[in-house]
């Protein structure tokens, strides 16, 4: 898909711009008044912009661990085992 080939070049798109895109492209959307094509144009870049942004979410999820102190020793636990307790 071209739109995703677009996100991909965008190395440095950040999650909070990729979310301000697409809280832009919504409200473009429901406005309604622009032609069709347009519209599936933004739809599309909106469906690339929702998958980078999970994507994003998900590998920092994966990268939040705690450190424990534990007889002096330090291990790594991941954060959602805390919330689990």
């Amino acid at each position: 898909m071209e739109l995703e080939q677009d996100l991909k070049l965008e190395q440095n798109l950040k999650y909070e711009d990729a979310v301000k895109q697409l809280e832009e492209i919504v409200a473009l959307l429901e406005k309604g008044d622009i032609p069709l094509e347009k519209s599936l144009e933004l739809f599309q870049r909106g469906v690339a912009l929702s998958a980078f942004c999970t994507r994003k979410l998900d590998e920092t999820e994966k990268q939040i661990v705690r450190l424990l102190e534990d007889d002096g020793e330090c291990k790594e636990e991941d954060w959602t085992m805390e919330a689990q307790k």
